[in-house]
């Protein structure tokens, strides 16, 4: 088979991850990277399907990329990732055009998949799907497809909670942990390629560890992370309100690399709703771990996520969330419609709600958020902070993001003066809007903790890539 293959990436960062260890595992076999899916030979979709909006896009995705294929060099598609591996047996009928499904726990054996398609055709598309999810370890090749000095760096697979909203472990299984010599091992590998921001990711970062032997917990890992040489930043990505303990917030409290963030989706604030949703906590125990979380690190940015029109929500529970948004002021939210998604025990629920009312609502709290984000945003002008340069963006703006600012989903800072991408430097923020902070440098004597001058090491990392946002 012809060695140019095109790889698009739909989805969350976890999905990223998946599809940056099978570009490195096909490099590895001698296979070409190409940017345009005109000029490939096989064209790679990796899916999303955890709610209804992903799985539109992804079968958009792959229809448009069956038409490359009709009309282009392309000889081969491949489907991978949740739709394969939810939907691979009905997608087999449905989509003729498909040559393969792998599922997400197949996508190691791509190379040994695109051998098979070499070979007589049965007329029907192959499935390789079954397992629910692979732990690569730190061995496994992978090429960044982002920025050359941020990566992320998937600790877990898996989940064990059961959330009634949620289908992700009906996809990707029960919870599973990576090592901790392993983590540190592909972190070493990483800053050795000139990465030097970190940001953990997993279905539960807080679950790490329970499953391993020994002194393994996210707070252990986390110091071991932070001993890795050429690494300045390592931020958290979705840890579970139940499980932020006291260990966890001493450990980034006393850690400088540790970025004072945490990313701890609450998903209402109606003990009502927390009920239903099997959530296991009630409004009252959020607010008093945001209490805590604030008094031992004072300087940390919470972000969080909410879902607006879950089965059965009343008008009054939609109050006590907008009250509840508005009492925890949190930096940064992010909003969800709720989606009825089958095999979920929410899916079956009665008391669905109109998804008129889901728009009204989300447009309510995304409103009263934009204040709040607004205000204190306003409290970041004229304060010194490092920022990390991110080079220029879809519309050729400077910008970089502080460590209170995660990759991609958070608001950004656009830049006065020029840096070089990479560079950690000391900038003064001089203006705030709704989101996004602007400043410049600052003049700084001497040495200041956490900065440099400048610069990017050496990297293995793809120029570009495609990939659609979550």
């Amino acid at each position: 088979m012809s060695r140019k293959v095109h790889l698009s990436s739909l989805g969350c960062p976890k999905n990223q991850v998946d599809a940056e260890v099978m570009l490195g595992t096909l490099v590895a076999e001698g296979y070409e990277v190409t940017l345009d899916p005109a000029e490939a030979d096989v064209l790679i979709v990796n899916t999303c399907s955890f709610i209804e909006p992903a799985k539109e896009e992804s079968i958009e995705t792959i229809l448009e990329m069956a038409n490359h294929k009709a009309d282009g060099r392309s000889k081969k598609l491949v489907v991978t990732g949740c739709l394969a591996e939810r939907y691979g047996k009905e997608l087999q009928v449905e989509m003729p055009e498909v040559d393969a499904f792998v599922g997400t726990g197949d996508f190691l054996r791509l190379s040994e998949v695109l051998r098979d398609l070499g070979k007589p055709s049965t007329g029907r598309p192959l499935a390789y799907v079954g397992a629910q999810h692979v732990l690569p370890d730190a061995k496994v090749p992978r090429i960044l497809t982002e920025q050359a000095f941020s990566a992320y760096l998937k600790i877990s697979e898996g989940c064990n909670h059961r959330c009634a909203f949620c289908i992700i472990p009906k996809i990707r299984g029960r919870h599973e942990s990576r090592p901790v010599a392993d983590l540190v091992a592909e972190a070493e590998i990483l800053a050795g390629e000139g990465v030097r921001e970190l940001n953990l990711i997993a279905q539960d970062l807080t679950a790490y560890g329970r499953d391993l032997t020994g002194a393994a917990s996210l707070a252990e890992l986390l110091r071991r992370l932070a001993r890795v040489e050429g690494i300045d930043w390592i931020r958290l990505l979705y840890c579970y309100p139940n499980y932020v303990t006291g260990e966890l917030l001493e450990t980034i409290a006393e850690e400088p690399k540790i970025c004072r963030y945490l990313d701890m989706p609450l998903q209402h604030g109606s003990d009502r709703m927390l009920r239903a949703m099997r959530r296991e906590r009630s409004g009252d125990s959020l607010r008093r771990l945001v209490e805590r979380i604030r008094t031992r690190i004072p300087d940390v940015a919470l972000r969080s996520s909410f879902i607006v029109g879950f089965p059965g929500e009343t008008e009054k529970d939609f109050a006590d969330l907008c009250r509840f948004v508005t009492d925890l002021e949190l930096d940064r939210v992010g909003v969800f419609r709720y989606s009825r998604e089958e095999n979920t025990e929410a899916g079956a629920l009665p008391g669905q709600v109109a998804e008129s009312v889901k728009e009204e609502r989300w447009h309510q709290l995304m409103q009263l958020q934009r204040d709040i984000a607004r205000h204190k945003n306003a409290t970041w002008v004229g304060r010194e902070v490092p920022v990390l340069a991110c080079g220029l963006d879809a519309e050729g703006r400077r910008y970089g993001r502080t460590a209170a600012q995660a990759p991609e989903i958070d608001g950004v800072v656009f830049l006065e003066d020029a840096f070089e991408a990479g560079e950690l430097a000391p900038v003064k923020i001089t203006d705030s809007s709704d989101y996004d902070l602007v400043g410049r440098r600052a003049d700084v004597a001497g040495d200041w903790p956490g900065v440099d001058s400048g610069g990017v090491r050496p990297q293995n990392r793809a120029p570009d890539f495609e990939k659609a946002e979550e």
